[in-house]
């Protein structure tokens, strides 16, 4: 499998307004042109986060450990449409109540998105996709040790420490660098 190049995703400004169109080979190359993704963030009842294993395959990060579900909202989408299709693709999950965290701009070495972070709590079995390797629940402290390891991908880590931790009863986790 391959990331299609030629996929069409929209340009935004740090709004959100619809600006333009792009392709994702384009919006990857190194060009920062924003365009809007969305991140769900899945926890169990006893406080775990799920995380998926991209896919040696994919053209950013590819085998690290990521949000559970992080997608492109596609021309003709809104956030709410992009999150469900993305939790259906990657994880099967189609009855979830999301809930806002943060909408920031996320700048790599490679490209600019503009995040639309939501949480939710599931407890079910999680069956993720042939999209990712895999997934599996992690606790705060696992995460937190792991942290500049070069296990997460940075976005996730950026994630993790602006908008989990803070939003979590997590606060006082001692994160090692």
């Amino acid at each position: 499998m391959t990331d299609n190049s030629e996929e069409m995703f929209p340009l935004v400004d740090e709004y959100g307004n619809i600006i333009g169109a792009a392709t994702r080979g384009e919006c990857h190359n190194g060009s920062k042109l924003l365009h809007p993704v969305v991140h769900l963030h899945v926890f169990d009842s006893l406080g775990r986060l799920y995380l998926q294993k991209r896919p040696d395959w994919k053209d950013i990060q590819p085998g690290k450990w990521d949000t559970a579900v992080g997608g492109h909202i596609d021309l003709g989408e809104n956030v709410d449409m992009a999150l469900r299709r993305e939790a259906a693709e990657e994880l099967n999950i189609t009855d979830f109540s999301p809930v806002a965290l943060k909408t920031y701009v996320f700048e790599s070495d490679r490209e600019r998105e503009l995040v639309n972070a939501f949480k939710t709590v599931i407890d079910q079995e999680i069956m993720p996709s042939d999209e990712l390797d895999g997934g599996r629940f992690w606790t705060i402290e696992e995460i937190a040790s792991n942290i500049g390891k070069d296990v997460f991908t940075p976005n996730f880590e950026n994630e993790f420490l602006n908008v989990i931790n803070t939003d979590t009863n997590h606060k006082n986790i001692s994160i090692n660098r």
